[in-house]
């Protein structure tokens, strides 16, 4: 079973992609994170909120990320890039990822993107205020990605909240479920197992990987 988790950058989209892999069982659960698939754009960056544009849907590989779930899907294994956010690089190393009952693909753009969403048997989108996601935002880019806050300002002023709109807000039409988060764990942990419950996904049920049959076929552009 595929499932799309969707958000804004910094609306707890991780935070629930992971507490529903903690309570669906780790073991059979893993999660695809749409940055693993970034484009190596080192040659062209040149400041936080310059040239390069990292929210806009064209800095994202989204054929190989497609062709690779597929694989998962029909169980088999891939190879999964990494990628240098200091560096804004593809590293020469690669994961080798086997399939899992349930893979969460996790990304601020998926459900923007048919060939994605075509894939995914089941999409939430976790909705959070402007002024939240901002300020987890400016936290993780500085803490993980070696950034000073005034290059990730200006970068959310011109590109961030631009793609938000233009993009990743208006792609919660597309998904199966909604969920506020307003930050509080407790709340947003009880929200992971409400839908639990209502889709009845057990850990013990989840298949391997969908017949062959079920499959979607898509080519890499």
């Amino acid at each position: 079973m595929i499932i799309g988790v969707a958000g804004g950058s910094g609306s707890g989209k991780t935070t629930f992609s992971k507490l529903l892999a903690q309570k669906l069982g780790e073991d059979s659960s893993f999660i695809l994170y749409q940055d693993r698939y970034y484009i190596d754009l080192s040659e062209q960056f040149d400041c936080d909120g310059g040239a390069v544009n990292f929210d806009h849907p064209s800095s994202i590989d989204f054929s190989l990320m497609a062709v690779q779930i597929q694989e998962l899907r029909l169980g088999n294994s891939i190879q999964v890039p990494r990628y240098d956010f200091v560096t804004h690089s593809r590293q020469e190393e690669i994961d080798h990822v086997k399939p899992h009952g349930l893979i969460i693909i996790d990304g601020i753009l998926i459900l923007s993107q048919e060939i994605i969403r075509r894939c995914l048997d089941f999409s939430i989108y976790i909705d959070a205020c402007e002024e939240y996601r901002f300020e987890r935002r400016l936290l993780r880019d500085v803490r993980e990605r070696g950034r000073s806050p005034d290059g990730i300002k200006r970068q959310i002023n011109t590109q961030v909240k631009p793609m938000h709109d233009l993009f990743v807000e208006p792609s919660k039409n597309h998904a199966d479920f909604i969920i506020e988060n307003n930050g509080n764990l407790d709340e947003l942990s009880q929200k992971v197992d409400r839908i639990i419950h209502q889709n009845q996904w057990e850990s013990d049920k989840l298949p391997t990987s969908l017949p062959i049959s079920d499959s979607i076929e898509i080519q890499p552009t």
